[in-house]
């Protein structure tokens, strides 16, 4: 079973909230952590079937498409970098984009882990999306502007290094395909069955 989920902004991507996990994050000095006090909500409040658990993952403050299974070899089909699943996202960003940056998205950018593999990236027109709740917070000073980035990688806030790395820093982030597997259509806690067949 492969089920498409389109996880709304401040959900965890798993089933329960590791209390012991906030505490370790919290006295480490993260924020977010430091903020939870209650029990953040997780993926068991959206009537998911039965056995199923994310295929990767898409952090607390991000939103959009999260695959969830539970066929363990899919998973890993999905989820190991072999296979090359690009994942594609649509970035508010704070700034103007010029081509430099842009082109520097596509070549690689320098990260404190590395260099990232090259990118597509390109200027959007604002997606037709809902209103992000809690609202995305704007500086009125300060332009923004929409890209869409595909990647072949998958490490820890990455997409939102690389835009920071390139000084347009990341004010919404929605994940909107994973391979040939699209959101298309579903609203923030929707999700739907769909077929694996093409995952190879």
């Amino acid at each position: 079973m492969l089920i498409a989920f389109n996880k709304p902004y401040g959900v965890l991507c798993q089933f329960t909230d590791d209390a012991h996990g906030r505490a370790s994050a919290a006295r480490a000095g993260r924020a977010e952590a430091a903020r939870s006090a209650q029990p953040r909500p997780t993926l068991a409040g959206f009537g998911l079937p039965a056995g199923v658990y994310a295929a990767g993952r898409l952090d607390f403050d991000s939103e959009g498409l999260l695959l969830l299974t539970d066929d363990g070899a899919l998973a890993h089909r999905l989820t190991d970098p072999r296979h090359k699943q690009p994942k594609t996202y649509w970035v508010q960003v704070e700034g103007d984009p010029g081509e430099s940056q842009l082109q520097a998205l596509r070549d690689g950018v320098q990260l404190n882990d590395g260099p990232t593999l090259p990118a597509r990236a390109r200027r959007i027109d604002p997606p037709d999306l809902r209103p992000r709740d809690p609202p995305v917070r704007f500086r009125k000073t300060v332009p923004d502007a929409w890209l869409e980035l595909t990647i072949h990688e998958g490490r820890n806030r990455q997409v939102r290094r690389m835009t920071a790395a390139v000084g347009l820093p990341t004010l919404r982030l929605v994940r909107v395909a994973v391979g040939a597997h699209l959101l298309d259509g579903l609203g923030p806690g929707q999700w739907r069955e769909v077929r694996a067949t093409h995952v190879r």
